[in-house]
């Protein structure tokens, strides 16, 4: 599969906002990542009605902001299925001239909204193993961390790369166990 990048957070951030979508790349990222690792299918649109509905009242989105999302779910799709074992966050960062605070933020939005994109596409987390069911137990604790501000900066700054790197592994985790895999594509015939 071809190399594929998210998009900018602050351009999907201008463009949501533009657009009057009440959510934030780092929310919309998270609920795509959530539905692909709860079984979305990879081939068809069946992902944008969920969109719709979730963030907009069943209403379409304008083709510049859908357009973005298709990239962001793209690029997401690479990088959950590839061979890889790291995933991009699309949360605020220096670029964004985030604090540390805002970066915080967007970690909650993103898991509070990877948890629901596995409700919307009916993961049976029921039925998961040992191993998901504590990833997502993980995932439902670290959503309601908070940097305090009383706290030493740079040691907050630490802990929360560690518990980005976490998020990242529960997320490959529940993938591993719900996500689709690619369709195997046969290597081309050389005579």
């Amino acid at each position: 599969m071809s190399e594929r990048n998210l998009p900018e957070y602050l351009t999907l951030a201008s463009e949501l906002q533009s657009a009057g979508l009440a959510v934030t790349p780092s929310e919309l990222h998270g609920l795509l990542a959530g539905m692909l690792s709860g079984g979305l299918s990879l081939t068809d649109k069946s992902w944008q009605p969920l969109i719709f509905d979730y963030t907009n009242d069943g209403m379409g989105w304008p083709t510049k902001s859908l357009q973005l999302a298709e990239a962001t779910l793209e690029a997401t799709i690479v990088e959950f299925t590839g061979s890889g074992m790291d995933i991009s966050m699309l949360i605020p960062d220096e670029e964004a001239s985030a604090s540390l605070f805002d970066t915080a933020d967007g970690v909650a939005e993103w898991v509070n909204h990877f948890i629901s994109g596995l409700g919307l596409v009916g993961a049976e987390l029921k039925k998961a193993s040992k191993d998901v069911k504590e990833a997502l137990a993980d995932l439902e604790e670290i959503a309601k961390l908070g940097i305090d501000e009383d706290d030493d900066m740079e040691e907050q700054a630490l802990l929360l790369e560690q518990v980005i790197e976490h998020v990242k592994a529960c997320a490959l985790t529940i993938h591993s166990e719900f996500g689709q895999k690619p369709a195997e594509q046969k290597a081309p015939t050389t005579h």
